[in-house]
């Protein structure tokens, strides 16, 4: 169930936007993103650890990421709530790893083309971070501030999305117009 983010446990909302040059119309995000191999997600981020995809039991697909974020080891488990052509709407409640222990955060990613014109779309790149209930016991039990971890989180998800988003949307690009991941930057 997805936890409503408020300002009492907002940690970090970025959105990153980027060109497609390739009409919409061969744009797939959900097929691009339910199908990307390692290392393609890999090549998108130095911060990208590994990528795989399953399912939930109900046979909804999952897209599993490892990466950091600032000092966290992020583990995250995105399951496909909306996945089209156009727009994909991820929801993971994710293991992170720090220094201090492990908690967990809700991530909400989304991933969105719209149509610029008949040659171009706009890619959107979007990551809402909220705290659970478990990792508000653990800031207060580690004496951590709230407004303080969502600062460094902010920081730290900013400067990943403006890394990963340009390289996301030159992988979409590729894919959509060579049917291939594998294509040089």
């Amino acid at each position: 169930m997805e936890i409503q983010q408020t300002p009492e446990n907002a940690l970090s909302h970025s959105v990153v936007t980027a060109l497609i040059n390739a009409p919409i119309e061969k744009v797939n995000i959900a097929d691009w993103l339910l199908n990307l191999p390692d290392a393609e997600y890999q090549r998108c981020s130095t911060q990208h650890l590994g990528a795989g995809i399953s399912s939930t039991y109900e046979g909804t697909p999952v897209s599993i990421n490892v990466e950091t974020i600032g000092d966290a080891l992020m583990v995250q488990h995105y399951v496909a709530v909306v996945h089209r052509a156009d727009y994909c709407r991820m929801l993971s409640v994710s293991d992170s790893i720090t220094k201090n222990g492990r908690t967990k955060v809700q991530v909400l990613w989304e991933l969105k083309a719209t149509k610029i014109d008949d040659k171009t779309c706009l890619y959107t790149n979007e990551i809402h971070a909220t705290a659970t209930p478990e990792m508000l016991g653990y800031i207060q039990e580690h004496g951590i501030d709230l407004k303080d971890a969502a600062a460094a989180r902010q920081a730290a998800s900013d400067a990943h999305n403006h890394e990963e988003a340009p390289n996301f949307a030159k992988s979409i690009e590729n894919k959509a117009l060579t049917g291939r991941y594998n294509q040089p930057f």
